[in-house]
């Protein structure tokens, strides 16, 4: 059976992704943070592991970025999309002018802010590992309230005290599949790659775009997160549509690497939609 990592504990979003993607076929193995995640894989003690990657309100999550442009990262190998319902979870019985602290993961906090400063304005936010770190951190007060999920409730004998707090109704979470493996073409495929310009100059981004313009290869997502070499260098994330190994999408990443300081392939992988 397939060792399968994932941003635990049980009841946490990503938990909830492995499961859609998994089901009961696979061991699923919870870890406490993102790199351990990502680690565990190019450390053979998993056979693959499912990352969160990007949010629709909040953007990308800037710490699998970066791991995922570490060299040694393994590749990414599939993707999941799923709809995120965040949820204010308590103690049964609690109401909400008893909270006066929520305890949330980073981006779950952020995904509520506008519902957190309407509803419960006095009320501080503190961190937690991940969302069913927060809703087990708040199991002994009345005073606290965690961002959580149904699952996760359920799991720790907790209430939900106030439904879909998310400040967006078509919240969503992309999640990558991290495998040592290269999947072939599916011919509904996105890849995903990484490069790094020789200088800051005019139209040097705009020329390594240009081979996949010419080409009519879309381009789904383009960002850049900076090198921690040196202030104002970057490296540059694009998703195209298409698979390495088709034709077009070969010749463009062949053009960007001869244009490139470095490149390197993330991934070539069935799409989710």
């Amino acid at each position: 059976m397939r060792r399968v990592a994932y941003l635990g504990p049980e009841g946490t979003n990503s938990h909830d992704a492995a499961l859609s993607r998994y089901g009961e076929s696979a061991l699923l193995v919870p870890v406490t943070d993102i790199p351990t995640v990502v680690a565990s894989v190019t450390a053979r003690s998993v056979d693959e592991a499912i990352v969160p990657i990007e949010n629709s309100t909040e953007g990308s999550v800037t710490v699998t970025l970066d791991m995922l442009i570490a060299g040694d990262a393994p590749r990414i190998v599939g993707e999941i999309v799923l709809p995120i319902r965040h949820q204010l979870v308590a103690r049964p019985g609690t109401a909400l002018t008893d909270i006066e602290r929520v305890v949330s993961l980073g981006q779950p906090a952020a995904q509520c802010r506008t519902w957190l400063r309407e509803h419960l304005p006095g009320a501080q936010v503190f961190p937690a590992l991940s969302t069913a770190a927060a809703v087990a951190a708040c199991v002994h007060s009345d005073r606290l309230a965690a961002i959580g999920s149904e699952a996760a409730a359920r799991l720790y004998g907790m209430e939900v005290i106030a439904a879909d707090i998310q400040d967006s109704a078509d919240n969503a979470t992309r999640f990558v599949i991290l495998a040592r493996e290269r999947p072939g073409p599916t011919g509904r495929d996105r890849t995903s790659l990484v490069f790094a310009l020789h200088a800051d100059r005019p139209g040097s981004l705009v020329g390594a775009l240009q081979p996949f313009a010419v080409r009519g290869i879309n381009l789904t997502k383009i960002e850049s997160r900076p090198t921690k070499a040196a202030l104002g260098a970057y490296w540059f994330l694009i998703d195209c549509e298409g698979h390495e190994d088709d034709g077009p999408v070969a010749d463009a990443i062949s053009e960007v690497r001869a244009l490139a300081a470095g490149m390197r392939v993330l991934g070539s992988y069935p799409r989710a939609d």
